[in-house]
């Protein structure tokens, strides 16, 4: 049914994505599809890496923990954005082409009355992007 699946991260909330990530793990068993753990990052250093190169190091090293721990094949897509916030929504919608994705699963969060006025990173990705978005919430 999939081909590969996409799912984003933020390293330094891994914590937060438990559901998704689950989610993604078994239906990549399930299908015996490859998923492709997408990072985001920018230019300067962060909380998580100095700088690209070690966030992609860290992004793969946990692709490879995943993959252990699902027994499924994996592989990490790092990408940088000027400002990871603000671009977040039109760089992971660049990155399912760049992956050949043909689902994403991404973690929500509880709605807060700003996401009246701003929508949310999963809501933008199911409402324009040209596959199958799963947002599972948090």
């Amino acid at each position: 049914m999939f081909k590969r699946i996409m799912a984003p991260v933020d390293l330094a909330h891994v914590e937060k994505l438990g559901a998704a990530l689950e989610c993604a793990g078994d239906l990549a068993k399930h299908y015996n599809v490859p998923v492709v753990y997408v990072g985001v990052t920018s230019s300067q250093p962060s909380e998580v890496a100095h700088n690209p190169e070690e966030f992609a190091r860290k992004l793969g090293e946990f692709a490879a923990a995943e993959a252990a721990r699902f027994g499924i094949e994996t592989s990490a897509h790092s990408t940088i954005a000027h400002d990871p916030t603000l671009d977040i929504d039109d760089t992971l919608m660049r990155a399912i082409d760049e992956t050949g994705s043909d689902l994403v699963i991404i973690a929500s969060h509880v709605p807060h009355l700003i996401d009246h006025f701003w929508p949310s990173i999963g809501g933008k990705l199911a409402r324009y992007a040209k596959c199958s978005v799963m947002v599972v919430r948090m």
